[in-house]
């Protein structure tokens, strides 16, 4: 049960962060090459990870397991650990982001 829940935690913690770089990327070379500097600089694109990832493990690391996990087939060894639907998730989701940013 802890095991699945903690490949559950960081399938999820990789999505989010996946998606908040895939933004924060963007935004950064899109506002480079359209203003000719940056939106936001090195010292402040540290200071939104650290952030980030801080908020982010806490909130994941702290999930509690459930019996619920115990019903479902466990995932193979060769099994991807950012599958289709979380990669179409990752990029519906940086899409949405980057129109309400920009």
């Amino acid at each position: 049960m802890w095991g699945r829940n903690v490949y559950d935690s960081i399938s999820k913690f990789l999505q989010f962060q996946l998606t908040v770089n895939v933004v924060a990327v963007i935004v950064a070379f899109t506002g480079a090459c359209i203003t000719q500097d940056s939106p936001l600089k090195a010292v402040q694109m540290l200071w939104v990870n650290l952030i980030m990832d801080t908020l982010a493990s806490l909130a994941l690391a702290t999930e509690p397991p459930t019996e619920a996990l115990l019903l479902r087939k466990p995932y193979g060894r060769n099994k991807p650990l950012i599958s289709r639907t979380m990669m179409k998730n990752i990029l519906g989701h940086a899409f949405y982001q980057l129109v309400v940013v920009f």
